[in-house]
């Protein structure tokens, strides 16, 4: 008997019953219908999503997946590969943003190595997962193979479960790769049919040269590639380690009915790819923020987002997602203590 992955198992549906209960609770509170905007959508959402009619958001887990890509060796970074080592012991550490906002929010934090360029020894809050030492150059070669991308995406799949065990009722995906935006870019070109143009941004803040290189590094890249659109072939083609891990905890969270929390472009682009191999999971996703990086709008638009915040951010890591969390406190904590007409005796106006 043949085994399924776990990513290609079926996706709960939230509880429409829980759902259509809170919504019920907004209309009694003591203020005028619709008059918390999205915030009201937020907390109805996430009532089907955690199964109760009054959602929490106070046990949040926050992930980093770290992993260097092959394509630096066209020089589309900023950066060298080893600042991915050292940001993973910066944020081991507690010296990242991620860190600082994740003590913040009393949230836990793991982060997890699928492949640095530089090895790493044992360090405390750090998962060894390594597939490979990198990615190969996607605008030569694939990035990944079959059995590389597969064991990323049970990477992911783990640190779902992982959460899941722990009762999370909020899963944060973040990523750490020097590259990723031009790997990330390459994806997008690949799914949604648009030229490097509409998605190559300046990533860690190339000059106009290395944009140029890192517009032609995609370009090679989805020429190499073809025009081939599974999901998951394109993420082995021209994905990473750690965007196939995010993909996989994507996905993990979803059948395991725990919300995830999009951060930027680079874990957008995980969303999509797991959207586009499992629709479904698409009703466990909340939007943190509209990166400034070029192509995360496009991507947005693709997957029907509204993020919550729109800060002109682009530092990856999930600092934007940690940012947002505190708007998904208040609108349940808004939905929870607020008073009723009944409750507080005021008229509702009928």
């Amino acid at each position: 008997m043949t085994m399924t992955h776990p990513w290609e198992q079926p996706i709960p549906t939230p509880n429409a019953a829980c759902s259509q209960r809170a919504e019920a609770h907004q209309a009694r509170l003591t203020k005028p219908p619709g008059s918390l905007g999205r915030l009201e959508h937020l907390a109805s959402t996430l009532a089907g999503q955690q199964g109760t009619v009054f959602p929490a958001v106070e046990r949040v887990r926050i992930v980093v997946f770290a992993g260097d890509h092959g394509v630096c060796d066209e020089g589309v970074s900023a950066f060298t590969q080893a600042v991915t080592a050292q940001m993973v012991r910066n944020i081991a550490a507690g010296g990242a943003a991620i860190s600082v906002l994740a003590r913040h929010l009393h949230a836990t934090l793991e982060v997890i190595n699928t492949g640095t360029v530089t090895p790493l020894p044992q360090l405390p809050g750090v998962r060894a997962a390594t597939v490979a030492r990198g990615t190969r150059n996607l605008a030569r070669q694939p990035a990944m193979t079959a059995a590389e991308r597969d064991e990323a995406l049970a990477v992911g799949d783990a640190a779902a479960q992982r959460a899941a065990d722990a009762q999370a009722q909020l899963f944060i995906g973040g990523e750490m790769g020097i590259g990723n935006t031009t790997s990330a870019a390459a994806v997008a070109g690949a799914l949604l049919g648009l030229p490097p143009e509409a998605l190559v941004g300046r990533g860690t803040g190339v000059d106009d040269t290395a944009l140029a290189r890192k517009r032609a590094a995609v370009a090679r890249g989805l020429a190499r590639h073809g025009d081939a659109r599974a999901p998951l072939g394109v993420l082995a083609s021209l994905g990473g380690l750690e965007i196939a891990a995010l993909t996989g905890a994507v996905l993990g969270a979803a059948r395991r009915r725990v919300p995830f929390l999009v951060d930027g472009f680079i874990v957008s682009i995980a969303a999509l790819i797991a959207v586009r191999h499992a629709p479904a999971s698409a009703h466990w996703l909340h939007f943190a923020h509209r990166s400034r990086e070029t192509g995360h709008g496009a991507v947005l638009e693709a997957l029907n987002a509204q993020p919550l915040l729109n800060l002109g951010m682009r530092l990856g890591e999930g600092s934007g997602a940690g940012v947002a969390v505190p708007l998904m406190q208040a609108a349940c904590r808004l939905h929870r203590e607020m008073a009723t007409f009944e409750s507080a005796g005021v008229s509702d106006g009928s």
